[in-house]
């Protein structure tokens, strides 16, 4: 190019109005000062693209953007002298901008047995530009895929991002880059071949229970049984109901009494255990145990200080009942005793349906019908007055008094029958009975005596007002 001939600036311009001192935020005007674009509204040196919502609205930035998030995924590379075995290590981390308030947010995912802090690296808060522009912070617009950002005087480079953030960045009018692969970490490579390389020599069975607890906690099947008990009375099963704990295989039964059955209330008929299905005798004290020590070896701060037996040589084996087992119609040993599963709930119908696919179930019959009433059996005469009296101590409990005969009453009323025949009295013991035996008799002499009495008083006392008024 010869001296004194400069490109004109202008070409390809259509705009070269003076841009204007105001603005509007939330409806209000206000002064622009130092983000006032120049000519044509191009952005002067130093100033940042604003960003401003494509319908012109009004709305502020932190009701626009609430809970909108750009993700992106990086790294950054960290030295380490202490060791021979690397010499940097290369850490993975997740950076957030929240887009309401320009916040920034570091966090790295937790490595296992990795040995140093992870988590939370940058708390949410502005992060200022690097010097010499220390004074303003990052924003969207400093954000891309393959770009370093020096956060803290830490280098991250942006190596991915989700979906929104791609779409986000993409309606501003920014290009985003393709994404770059994360750089191997030496370390981490050597330690994932020394694991995959290393077997155990003496692999001990372990049953992780807590997968099941967590899957099936609450969760109980519902069973309704019936137990024909042989020394019963063969027309009065007993009804029972069954649980089946699905997070441990434990069953638990209670019997369902009805009223005035004149059984003894217990709060359980099998307390909550698990079901064997042949039950055996008692065993010995350690010859069922979950471990079999086969020897002890070795200093004790060794952990491997003793040695199991894998094999489990001489262990007796015991099949309890699982799930698969309880199904309607099904008769199961509950210690001896012969229990039919007649019908269950809709939580177990459910579980049954999805998990075995099966659609039958039919109840079966469990409910004792009416009890028929033993016919009542009268007692022989027991002699203790009459037949009619013995029948009536023989209805109830309470004893009623025999009805009188109010016909008779009325018919032979002050009709008294001799018991004795006065021709035979020859003795005063034979008229002392005569009187005993007639009741109207005897009842005859006190009246008189009594009148006898009552004339002797009147008559003395008589005399006594005659003396008196003499």
């Amino acid at each position: 190019m010869l001296p004194g001939f400069l490109p004109n600036k202008n070409l390809g311009k259509e705009k070269f109005h003076k841009s204007q001192h105001f603005d509007y935020s939330h409806g209000v005007p206000f002064l622009v000062g130092s983000e006032k674009p120049g000519i044509g509204g191009e952005l002067l040196p130093g100033q940042q693209p604003r960003i401003s919502s494509a319908g012109g609205s009004n709305v502020p930035s932190w009701l626009e953007f609430d809970k909108k998030v750009l993700s992106f995924d990086g790294h950054f590379q960290e030295p380490v002298f202490q060791k021979r075995e690397e010499t940097y290590r290369v850490r993975k981390c997740k950076i957030n901008l929240f887009l309401e308030d320009d916040t920034i947010r570091v966090v790295e995912p937790e490595v296992r047995n990795s040995g140093i802090s992870q988590g939370t690296l940058i708390r949410r808060q502005r992060v200022p530009l690097p010097p010499p522009d220390d004074e303003r912070f990052y924003t969207w617009c400093h954000f891309n895929l393959g770009q370093q950002v020096v956060l803290f005087s830490r280098t991250f480079t942006l190596t991915d991002c989700d979906a929104f953030t791609s779409g986000f960045l993409r309606d501003k009018g920014v290009r985003v880059n393709a994404p770059v692969s994360t750089p191997r970490d030496p370390y981490s490579d050597l330690r994932k071949e020394m694991e995959q390389s290393i077997r155990p020599r003496r692999p001990y069975e372990r049953q992780d229970t807590l997968r099941q607890f967590l899957d099936h906690d609450r969760s109980v099947l519902r069973f309704f049984c019936r137990w024909d008990e042989p020394e019963g009375p063969p027309a009065v099963p007993r009804r029972l109901t069954l649980h089946y704990f699905l997070a441990d295989d434990t069953v638990e039964i209670c019997e369902v009494l009805c009223r005035n059955s004149g059984r003894d209330v217990v709060p359980k008929f099998l307390n909550r255990s698990k079901l064997p299905k042949a039950p055996v005798p008692r065993l010995q004290l350690g010859e069922a145990s979950a471990r079999i020590v086969l020897n002890v070896f070795g200093p004790k701060g060794n952990r491997r200080h003793y040695l199991l037996d894998n094999l489990r040589t001489g262990t007796p084996s015991e099949e309890y009942y699982k799930d698969c087992d309880l199904m309607l119609g099904a008769v199961i040993n509950v210690w001896g005793r012969n229990v039919l599963l007649c019908d269950c709930d809709n939580f177990t119908k459910e579980f049954y349906h999805s998990k075995y696919g099966i659609e039958d179930f039919s109840p079966v019959d469990h409910r004792a019908g009416p009890a028929t009433r033993p016919p009542r059996k009268v007692p022989p005469y027991n002699g203790f007055g009459s037949e009619e009296d013995s029948l009536c101590s023989c209805k109830g409990l309470v004893l009623k008094a025999p009805a009188k005969d109010f016909k008779k009453l009325m018919e032979k009323d002050r009709t008294m029958d001799n018991p004795a025949d006065s021709s035979h009295v020859t003795g005063p013991n034979d008229q002392e009975y005569l009187h005993r035996q007639n009741p109207a008799n005897h009842m005859d002499s006190t009246v008189t005596t009594q009148l006898l009495c009552l004339f002797l008083n009147r008559l003395q006392a008589k005399d006594m007002t005659t003396s008196l008024h003499s």
